[in-house]
């Protein structure tokens, strides 16, 4: 069995998941292939060495044409997976995140997981983070995870639903 934990004491992010992954290991080749199955346009992905106080890391990116991203509810991202070239197991952790994010916006917004709009998380760069991630995971062969708590910050950010407190809820 193998076992991955994340030491998330500077936050977490499907960027940040996906570029430990290929420094781990991942063939970044074999990645892209599988991330252009999803057959979303207008984006590419790159990496680039960085170092960041004195560690160095890969830096994985997805950069985005400006043009307005569709609205997607679960169902259209669930479609976007499941059509894709991936293995069942990559198809159905990618897709068991999305269905976790959507009860969960849907709780807060006190309706249900099948009528909630995602915004950000339902945009391309989102969708390639939580799918390369998985993607990635599935080419380590890591069976099981863990993860420290979360350093959740304090103040407000913008979002598509106004200016939100740290965390959101």
């Amino acid at each position: 069995m193998r076992a991955l934990y994340f030491d998330c004491f500077a936050g977490v992010s499907g960027d940040m998941i996906i570029g430990a992954l290929l420094d781990l290991g991942i063939d970044f080749d074999a990645l892209r292939r599988q991330i252009e199955s999803l057959s979303l346009g207008g984006y590419e992905i790159r990496t680039d060495r960085v170092t960041r106080s004195g560690i160095a890391a890969t830096k994985f990116t997805v950069d985005v044409n400006e043009a307005a991203q569709p609205e997607r509810r679960l169902a259209d991202v669930c479609a976007i997976i499941e059509q894709a070239g991936l293995t069942e197991q990559t198809k159905r952790r990618a897709t068991r995140a999305f269905e976790l994010l959507a009860e969960a916006e849907a709780r807060v917004h006190g309706t249900t997981a099948d009528r909630v709009h995602f915004h950000e998380v339902g945009a391309v760069d989102s969708i390639i983070d939580t799918v390369g991630a998985m993607i990635g995971v599935e080419l380590l062969g890591i069976d099981e995870f863990a993860a420290s708590s979360l350093r959740v910050g304090h103040g407000c950010i913008k979002s598509e639903h106004g200016l939100l407190p740290i965390p959101a809820p």
